[in-house]
């Protein structure tokens, strides 16, 4: 985090420690700057550290500042021909200048970064959030607070990507650069999908979700993480219970997209590799 954000920072800690410091200018001020750098993608609730090794960390004091910023905002109406809303946040304005195509009726707040080059089909992002270029999200897709999309991702149709915006430590959904996330998958609890991984419609994927690679000869099981490259579709598992044994919903890795190939194409072919549907 670039040290020229160090006073906006203390101020923050100041007000969060504080609420009656929300009567202050100076500190509401700083609350506003805060949302307006995230909006513009200049500060991120959460950023990477690593991208090879796709570490990141999460910016609490961000994260502070969006939650701060919500009772200094006054309810309000608004109207765009018949239809009406009565809410604290503005929505994000400007995208022909921004360079991303907005359909009808796509909607982000202000507070949400949308990249140069991003498609937003009939959607909603949610505040805090980051869209990098390229990204598409798709027909009835949503993406949370504060949640991280990376590079040239697809958010496909109905995809539910979850915010977490609280508690302020917790890290947000990531999904990184160069995946696909298939038709009606959900992605929530801080879940972290790295590069170029490939979700099968309807997969799940949360903090506790088992995801198990079954390509090798013993399963492999992570939590909440998927590694990159990976192809995973819906599954389950046998799990006994005092009433009796049944099934649990879980992720199976079947496989691995390869390095050399092309990822525009291989969003859509990876899954057709291994007899699954998008």
């Amino acid at each position: 985090m670039n040290n020229a954000y160090n006073e906006l920072e203390q101020l923050i800690e100041r007000t969060w420690e504080n609420r009656d410091l929300l009567s202050c200018d100076e500190n509401r001020a700083a609350i506003r700057r805060v949302v307006e750098l995230v909006d513009r993608g200049e500060l991120r609730t959460a950023e990477p550290v690593d991208a090879e090794k796709s570490l990141w960390k999460v910016n609490e004091w961000v994260k502070k500042a969006i939650l701060l910023y919500f009772p200094i905002r006054p309810m309000r109406k608004m109207e765009a021909g018949e239809l009406e809303w009565f809410d604290k946040m503005e929505l994000k304005h400007g995208y022909e200048a921004l360079g991303v195509r907005v359909v009808p009726h796509a909607v982000a707040r202000y507070g949400a970064y949308i990249a140069q080059g991003a498609i937003l089909m009939p959607s909603y992002v949610n505040i805090g959030a980051y869209v990098d270029t390229g990204t598409m999200v798709d027909t009835w897709a949503t993406v949370g607070s504060c949640a991280q999309i990376g590079k040239h991702v697809h958010l496909s149709g109905g995809v539910g990507i979850g915010g977490v915006l609280e508690p302020v430590q917790a890290s947000p959904v990531i999904i990184e650069d160069h995946c696909f996330i298939g038709s009606r998958s959900i992605v929530v609890e801080g879940a972290h999908v790295c590069r170029e991984a490939v979700l099968g419609s309807n997969t799940v994927i949360t903090g506790s979700t088992h995801i198990i690679d079954v390509t090798g000869p013993e399963p492999v099981t992570y939590k909440g993480y998927v590694p990159p490259r990976s192809v995973v579709v819906p599954g389950s598992y046998r799990k006994q219970f005092p009433a009796g044994e049944y099934s649990v919903s879980c992720a199976l890795i079947i496989g691995r997209r390869k390095e050399s190939t092309d990822k525009k194409t291989s969003l859509n072919d990876a899954l057709r590799d291994f007899g699954v549907s998008a």
